[in-house]
């Protein structure tokens, strides 16, 4: 199926995603940083990443636009709070797909998913 790079400082949550991505079939790289986040991406070139705003080293706003510097290909699925929804929208205009709050509705998430490696295909 799809290369998914799991990006979060919370191990918890990459675990979660992590099972429930890999249920699904998908190969699944974890970061747990933002400078992490950009080698994983460069090397591995999953086809979308699910990225956290808040993590070390490199914020989310910033991961996102170093990938898009070197793939606009990657799709960008945000994770965030309720309360950030405005950092979220900055993501969207800067070139994320969507944005997923937490805690997660793991249909959404997957809809999601499924959608944006849809559009990749076509």
């Amino acid at each position: 199926m799809a290369r998914i790079l799991v990006v979060d400082d919370e191990i918890a949550i990459v675990d979660i995603l992590k099972a429930f991505l890999e249920d699904k079939e998908h190969t699944v790289f974890v970061a747990y940083d933002g400078a992490e986040a950009v080698m994983v991406a460069k090397k591995e070139r999953p086809h979308v990443i699910l990225l956290d705003i808040y993590l070390p080293k490199m914020d989310g706003i910033q991961v996102l636009q170093a990938v898009k510097e070197f793939d606009e290909t990657i799709g960008i699925i945000i994770m965030t709070g309720f309360r950030e929804k405005e950092v979220a929208q900055k993501a969207l205009e800067l070139g994320a797909f969507d944005y997923i709050n937490k805690p997660f509705d793991f249909d959404y998430l997957e809809r999601t998913l499924d959608t944006k490696l849809q559009l990749m295909l076509m």
